[in-house]
């Protein structure tokens, strides 16, 4: 019983030690959706002339966006859409989901200023790395006869387009739809960081998980097939730290598992190309390789206490309040969540669509606007946690599974409501 009393107090300081931060990051990348719209996306990437500034800023406005691994992947579709590069677009996939503003900000409370500014740098620098290498193999425009406007949308992918003024936008997408992606992935890496701190030893890492190559190899290994988002990665890797895991070792972990996983690689294969997804693979392998390597040489063990700690030291009240809120938030994400499964098994379909690839609200968002756009389509609900789209009419299933495809997506079933 003593070691469930343990494991809820580091679960609750955790969180409360987060809240602060993730909430005002949740509010800063709430903003962002609003003033880095889909159009100015589009203006600067879509259609962009030269071959190495397009990566630049596809790298540069894809770092602080809060996408993971799986969202990203219809705005990249839209990106292609409007006739950007493969380099571009590989640039915009690698440094995308490493980090964004609610990431960096929760990687300060939790591992101090050195780590918060190493993982914008590193994405920075391995998108850039990536998409001049696809430039060099590939130049020229990604353009697939098939892509659709509608892939995105107009670009919703990645702002809220609810009704009310910027301010109401930027709030509902921050405190709504944000933490409605990665609510789940977060309850599990905190959970994950309480039980690490509560059941392993003192550093018990610290000689299987040390400052060599092969345990960042290892941990490679483990952190590119799994899905992490940014966010949910930094506890984990807090808790791994205080057990004796190398800084580069978990830097390793913080690269790979936000960058990539299994279920959104042959998304990205089948988007780019087999060459730009080699590449985009190897860049992201690679550069985590070598920026850990490099911090262990800068953070030598008996440095690591020093450097890497919270960022700052709130007052009680004021952690275990926004903890609180945290909580409200969450709850309100995943009941959500929830409430939309309800209602599209409640509703009179036709047909369902199992379908691959889908991981959070904007590729569902993504599906959800290509089935809808379909001739025949009355009605059709995404079903993000089964993977599934059930859709009202007469529309022709091979049409749906098409438009699916087009936005980067895989069905893989057709079933009738009556079987």
């Amino acid at each position: 019983m003593e070691i469930v009393w343990e494991f809820l107090r580091e679960l609750w300081a955790n969180l409360a030690q987060m809240a602060p931060w993730l909430l005002f990051g949740f509010l800063v990348a709430g903003a962002l959706s609003v003033v880095i719209s889909p159009d100015l996306v589009h203006e600067h990437l879509g259609r962009a002339r030269g071959r190495f500034l397009p990566v630049a800023k596809a790298v540069a406005f894809g770092v602080p966006l809060p996408l993971c691994s799986c969202g990203v992947i219809p705005v990249t579709a839209s990106l292609v859409t409007s006739g950007a590069s493969r380099g571009a677009a590989v640039g915009f996939l690698i440094s995308t989901p490493q980090t964004g503003v609610d990431s960096v900000v929760v990687t300060y409370s939790f591992l101090g200023p050195v780590f918060a500014v190493i993982r914008p740098l590193v994405a920075l620098v391995s998108g850039l790395m990536g998409g001049w290498a696809v430039e060099l193999l590939e130049p020229g425009p990604l353009r697939r006869a098939h892509a659709q406007a509608q892939s995105c949308g107009g670009g919703g992918c990645m702002v809220g387009q609810g009704r009310g003024g910027k301010v109401v936008q930027a709030i509902s997408y921050g405190l709504g739809r944000l933490p409605e992606d990665i609510g789940k992935a977060l309850v599990v890496g905190l959970a994950v960081a309480a039980g690490i701190a509560t059941l392993v030893p003192e550093n018990y890492f610290a000689g299987l998980l040390g400052p060599g190559l092969m345990p960042k190899l290892g941990m490679m290994l483990v952190g590119m097939p799994i899905y992490v988002c940014a966010t949910a990665s930094v506890p984990v890797a807090a808790a791994l730290i205080a057990k004796g895991v190398a800084p580069g070792t978990a830097l390793v972990f913080l690269m790979t598992g936000p960058a990539t996983n299994a279920a959104t690689f042959t998304v990205i294969w089948r988007l780019v190309g087999r060459r730009a997804g080699i590449v985009y693979l190897l860049t992201v392998g690679l550069a985590a390789l070598g920026a850990g390597t490099l911090l262990d040489v800068l953070i030598p063990p008996a440095q690591v206490q020093a450097v890497v700690h919270p960022g700052a030291m709130l007052p009680g009240w004021l952690t275990n309040g926004a903890g609180v809120v945290l909580v409200g938030v969450l709850a309100r994400a995943i009941w959500a969540a929830r409430a939309r499964i309800r209602q599209a098994r409640e509703a009179g379909m036709d047909f369902t669509l199992k379908i691959e690839g889908m991981s959070c609200s904007h590729c569902a968002a993504a599906v959800q606007r290509a089935i809808a756009a379909c001739e025949g389509v009355e009605e059709v609900n995404v079903e993000l946690a089964s993977g599934t789209a059930t859709v009202k009419g007469n529309a022709d299933p091979a049409k749906l599974a098409e438009a699916v495809e087009q936005v980067g997506y895989k069905v893989v079933e057709t079933r009738s409501i009556q079987e």
